[in-house]
């Protein structure tokens, strides 16, 4: 054998014992499985899931100034976003404000108040129409 390709066969049997020790190495493997813990899931101050809801007399008052109907009322509920930064504790109890935008484009602030097993709708609030309105 010529002494030109010893080079070339130590650089091959070197590769294929670095591919043996990086096959082989002891570790975790694949399926072993990793225990990562997720936080807990940050737990809104209001149940939505209540499905009884109840108009006070001005919320009603507001929601027909406003053109607000009980579908869009349900439409925030579901799927708009607290304002942490409105919620209010009164002598009633608290008043959780949720905002969104309804089906018919407008931005809407609704105001809940849990009572029991209900939902008692406060007002209804256009955030960005002034409507004319006369509800005492």
């Amino acid at each position: 054998m010529q002494k030109k390709y010893i080079p070339f066969i130590a650089l091959f049997v070197a590769a294929m014992l670095l591919f043996w020790v990086l096959k082989n190495q002891r570790g975790e493997s694949d399926n072993v499985p990793i225990n990562i813990e997720i936080p807990a899931a940050k737990t809104e101050p209001i149940d939505r899931s209540i499905t009884s809801i109840v108009y006070s007399k001005h919320a009603r008052c507001r929601m027909e100034c406003r053109q607000i109907d009980e579908s869009e009322v349900k439409e925030i509920l579901q799927d708009g976003k607290i304002n942490y930064a409105k919620i209010e504790s009164g002598e009633k109890g608290m008043t959780y404000p949720i905002e969104g935008i309804t089906n018919d484009r407008q931005h809407v602030r609704i105001v809940f108040a849990p009572h029991n097993n209900e939902l008692v709708v406060v007002t209804a609030i256009d955030l960005e129409k002034e409507w004319p309105c006369d509800c005492n």
